[in-house]
């Protein structure tokens, strides 16, 4: 198959094109020609040109809104069958932000399938949308680990005797990282052993100097810029516990490293990090300020961390997400009439 991928245009160690770069890796592996797209929201003829020169049996939009909205503009009389992977951000604003709900609902009816890889966001979705969900199929999610080496406390001078909490995490408003700082301003009113710090591309320029004010003002955080994402897995095993704190995920990869690496985990009760972090088990999840107040404290322990310290290295595995991913692809060009 000739397969395209439509990433929406952003930084490229954000987590659309962790994904995009995975799918494609593995599609190639089984022989398939596959090509990467990063689309602007207001698409040009680039886009279209590359549509109709690449001729793609079957294309794959990460995201509904950002990279569906380009896709209609650009593709709309093509007559390219595709597949739509939604994001939380499509599912837990899109839906509900009239800017962006029609597009949304247009690509999702168009769509051949609708691929979600968290399954607490499918039940959700079921739930509340069951007139969305007739061409809903559930991808299980995989993740390769990179092997870059990375020093963090090395290369950023951080104190090796303190407990690092790492927040991995683009700097835009859903991340809440912002609100994580606030939260950890009680942590820091009873202990100094630890320090904080975030590490991710600047994605809102306002929220981040937010941000970046916020940090200057303080000494016990401290912004690291961004890694690479093959230095990542490397990076990580120099902190003490990996934070979410966002508001909306579909599945943060990050999260996915840190669990199958075997990194203590403090992240928000949502369902996108509900699906990965099994409370009590590798990691914690809070629903408010003193709960996280107190999680927070207790991995200062050392012994603490370590009973949620349990690397799962087989639970994510990309050789089946790619094989489910292949079976849909080729499911939409077989209904499509489209060779393979």
């Amino acid at each position: 198959m000739r397969i395209l991928i439509v990433i929406p245009r952003q930084d490229r160690i954000s987590g659309n094109w962790v994904t995009a770069h995975r799918f494609q890796h593995g599609l190639k592996k089984h022989g398939h020609q596959v090509a990467l797209h990063d689309a602007k929201l207001q698409t040009d003829g680039v886009f279209r040109q590359q549509l109709l020169d690449f001729a793609p049996d079957v294309t794959i939009l990460l995201h509904a809104y950002r990279s569906g909205k380009p896709w209609l503009a650009a593709a709309s009389d093509l007559k390219i069958p595709y597949v739509v992977l939604l994001t939380g951000t499509d599912v837990n604003h899109g839906l509900d932000d009239p800017e962006q709900v029609e597009i949304i609902l247009t690509i999702m009816h168009h769509a051949a399938f609708v691929i979600l890889q968290n399954p607490l966001i499918v039940a959700e979705l079921k739930a509340v949308h069951p007139e969305l969900t007739t061409n809903l199929d559930e991808l299980t999610p995989g993740i390769v680990l990179g092997t870059a080496s990375y020093d963090l406390r090395g290369v950023h001078s951080l104190n090796k005797a303190q407990t690092l909490f790492l927040c991995p995490a683009g700097l835009r408003p859903v991340k809440g990282v912002l609100e994580l700082l606030v939260m950890f301003d009680q942590v820091a009113m009873e202990s100094s052993i630890f320090h904080l710090a975030f590490c991710g591309p600047i994605l809102d320029e306002g929220y981040a100097k937010r941000v970046l004010d916020a940090i200057e003002k303080r000494p016990w955080s401290s912004y690291l810029g961004s890694i690479a994402p093959e230095a990542m897995a490397s990076a990580m095993r120099g902190a003490d516990v990996i934070l979410n704190n966002s508001q909306a995920e579909g599945l943060a990869n990050a999260l996915l490293e840190a669990a199958t690496i075997g990194l203590p985990i403090l992240a928000r009760q949502i369902p996108g990090n509900a699906a990965v972090v099994r409370h009590n088990s590798n990691g914690l999840l809070y629903s408010n300020k003193s709960e996280f107040t107190r999680y927070a404290l207790q991995l200062l322990k050392p012994e603490r961390r370590q009973q949620i310290s349990c690397p799962d290295p087989d639970r994510y595995n990309p050789d089946q997400e790619t094989a489910e991913l292949i079976a849909i692809l080729q499911k939409t060009v077989t209904k499509n009439g489209s060779p393979s």
